[in-house]
């Protein structure tokens, strides 16, 4: 075993050697990984590296400091003062962003004197009543609405008691491991690139204005991605099973 920590600035390993994987099966390697334990348990100051799977002996870094993978360098611990705060309000933003941007309009297209408006609400389900693409469509607006959507009221959900210094409210330990379940099917993200792309194919066909909800839709996105950086998930966990 050994432990990495990194200056926020200079994102560099300390020194040691990289942890090996001192042959433990699959599942006590699940728990070590990114989820700390009780006192009482011999994983709970391993932490795993979720990209090599080099685990190390957990040492916490002061704020605005990093600890890394010595091995590739990932990211494992990275506490921000404030940085529950921070979130619970990027997270009320996403959910009030979602909603209007759901409703508003997306984007208006016209040519020879035609137009039409939609929401990203009214795109994502126009398929619902042509059978096996109905169910298309409800992924499709379970990736870009609802599943943001969720994640952000989770997210409120967990840290909301943790920022008060009170104990976490019931399930909350399953409510941010289902958060982390949703997070690579959240795609705002993808979804604002590939309008970017069609954007200009379309472009040269008719004219394109943006409507409200595409600006909304816009700052959407950032804020997930920001909420995803600022989120310790080593921090979360420990703060969840004190």
């Amino acid at each position: 075993m050994a432990t990495g920590a990194a200056k926020g600035g200079q994102g560099t390993a300390a020194q040691g050697a990289p942890a090996t994987r001192a042959g433990k099966s699959r599942s006590a390697r699940r728990r070590a990984h990114m989820h700390p334990g009780t006192a009482e348990d011999p994983l709970a100051d391993l932490v795993a590296c979720p990209s090599c799977d080099a685990v190390f002996r957990a040492v916490e870094p002061a704020h605005g400091q990093r600890a890394v993978c010595t091995r590739c360098h990932h990211v494992l611990i990275a506490p921000r003062k404030d940085a529950g705060k921070q979130i619970i309000a990027i997270a009320l933003s996403v959910l009030v962003l979602i909603t209007a941007a759901a409703y508003f309009p997306f984007l208006s297209i016209s040519t020879t004197g035609l137009k039409n408006s939609t929401s990203i609400l009214e795109a994502a389900l126009a398929f619902t009543g042509d059978g096996i693409l109905a169910l298309l469509s409800l992924a499709l607006a379970a990736v870009i609405v609802f599943i943001p959507a969720l994640r952000a009221g989770l997210s409120i959900y967990v840290m909301l008691p943790l920022v008060r210094d009170r104990p976490p409210l019931p399930h909350a330990s399953r409510a941010f491991r289902l958060s982390e379940a949703l997070r690579p099917w959240s795609m705002a993200e993808i979804f604002a690139l590939g309008c970017a792309v069609a954007l200009v194919k379309v472009a040269g066909l008719a004219h394109v204005s943006f409507g409200p909800a595409f600006w909304l839709f816009s700052g959407l996105v950032i804020l997930v991605i920001l909420q995803d950086a600022l989120l310790c998930r080593y921090s979360v966990w420990k703060a969840l099973e004190r």
